[in-house]
């Protein structure tokens, strides 16, 4: 006597909440908030005009870091900020007091606005940060192209 047996189906599944990140020029951005978008885009187009040259990449943790010959700086995109954050930030000048954290090599600047790449520093830090070159990536900072 033969025995039926029955097919199996595959359930999609909807998508979580966390998921719905999108591609906007190989990077990530929420969906829910598009100033975010358009503050990622003058973030990435800033980098690359104060240091010529600088790529794109993704480091193992899937974290968007730009980097020239080494990676200098990366960042992350939350719910209403992006934080634009330096490798080797204890090791940069800030005289403007930009940098937050505590962590033992990273420092952060928190960008909410378009205007906050206009802070007083930003730009210093960004060069000083590119300058650190030949000191050897952080375990797991180092990317591949984007």
């Amino acid at each position: 006597m033969a025995v039926k047996t029955k097919k199996k189906t595959k359930v999609k599944r909807e998508p979580k909440k966390n998921d719905k990140k999108i591609a906007a020029k190989n990077t990530y951005v929420r969906h829910d908030n598009p100033a975010l978008q358009e503050l990622v885009e003058e973030l990435r187009s800033f980098v690359k005009a104060v240091v010529p040259g600088t790529k794109v990449t993704v480091n193992s943790w899937s974290v968007p870091t730009f980097e020239k010959n080494d990676p200098f700086c990366l960042y992350m995109v939350g719910k209403n900020h992006v934080t634009f954050g330096f490798h080797y930030g204890t090791s940069l000048e800030d005289p403007e007091g930009l940098l937050e954290g505590s962590g033992k090599n990273l420092r952060h600047v928190k960008l909410r606005t378009l205007e906050d790449l206009q802070k007083k520093g930003l730009k210093e830090l960004v060069l000083a940060a590119a300058r650190l070159e030949g000191k050897p990536p952080m375990k797991g900072m180092g990317g591949k192209r984007a």
